[in-house]
């Protein structure tokens, strides 16, 4: 957003559009980690991203248990986090993939988020730490997103739902693409406010341009960072949406912030599952923008989005349909 995105002057079109209490969620994430910060170079973006994260993190729900390991991969090994009830034997996983538009985070980044969903459904949440860019192009992201699920599938036969945030939700879907005709595929997917490499003549990429924690211009500069030379537009696996084939999809819930420029990537993925004869469902959370689930401490209507998300994940995992 153009000038201090501190001072109300500059807010513009989403200076009444927005709480108050949401805006000062945007003021503190800019005085931690400014719009100007892309400049910097990476490893100080990453060092400020993840104080930032930090500073907002809310702790672990009583009884939830963690536990760090190793996924091998050809030729790495890729970091994971479980999450579990301690007085609760799981009826389905979660893998996660966190945001960060393929450039920052960790499993620290998103570490209470996964805790929280872990406590509020009882599932196993198991968090992948995929490689980034632009130290490593697409499909290293990818790759390791489709071996930390092929893990899953192979270590437990509970089943699995697929969730990401952003970036991550990118990756997600793209695990569900590309695994959809295996014996061992995911029984749903979450996906939060996705970033799927959709049209920019839509609806929100034109009314959102300039929103508030993400604009038009961002995205394309994650994208570009994480392109490999000569990357293929038509790629499923870089962009879910533009796959030709929507066809044999779990179960699909959607939700975007209505702020955002990436809520059109949603309400057309919805779109082509149902076409496809898939089900697929998207919500648009009203007067939210992108990333507002970090929100959800002091941000009502955050709180009560994120408890939404969380309440459908445990209807995905437990294959019951309220929609």
């Amino acid at each position: 957003m153009a000038g201090d995105p501190t001072d109300p002057a500059s807010r513009g079109k989403y200076a009444d559009r927005l709480d108050p209490e949401l805006w000062d969620y945007i003021d503190r994430v800019n005085s931690w980690y400014p719009p100007e910060i892309v400049a910097a170079p990476l490893a100080e973006q990453r060092a400020v991203y993840d104080r930032m994260c930090a500073a907002f993190h809310q702790g672990h729900p009583e009884g939830v248990t963690t536990s760090d390991g190793l996924v091998a991969a050809a030729a790495h090994a890729i970091p994971v986090r479980r999450y579990r009830m301690a007085d609760k034997t799981a009826a389905a996983i979660v893998v996660y993939y966190h945001g960060g538009g393929f450039v920052l985070g960790n499993l620290d980044s998103h570490d209470d988020i996964c805790a929280e969903i872990c406590a509020g459904t009882g599932f196993e949440v198991v968090s992948a730490d995929y490689r980034l860019a632009p130290e490593h192009l697409h499909p290293a992201s990818f790759g390791d997103a489709l071996a930390v699920f092929e893990w899953a599938a192979s270590t437990s036969a509970l089943p699995i739902v697929l969730c990401g945030e952003s970036a991550g939700s990118n990756l997600a879907a793209a695990v569900a693409h590309a695994t959809r005709r295996h014996s061992r595929h995911a029984i749903g997917q979450m996906l939060i406010y996705p970033g799927l490499d959709g049209d920019e003549s839509e609806r929100s990429y034109i009314e959102h341009a300039e929103a508030p924690l993400l604009s038009v211009s961002d995205i394309e500069l994650y994208r570009r960072i994480r392109a490999a030379p000569g990357q293929a537009l038509d790629d499923p696996t870089f962009s879910p949406l533009r796959d030709r084939d929507f066809s044999g999809l779990p179960p699909t819930i959607i939700v975007t912030a209505e702020c955002d420029p990436l809520s059109s990537d949603g309400e057309v993925y919805r779109d082509r599952i149902v076409a496809a004869g898939g089900q697929a469902w998207w919500r648009e959370e009203p007067r939210l923008v992108h990333s507002f689930v970090r929100a959800r401490p002091t941000v009502p209507r955050a709180a009560e989005a994120f408890a939404r998300i969380v309440a459908d994940i445990g209807t995905l995992g437990r294959g019951e349909w309220r929609y």
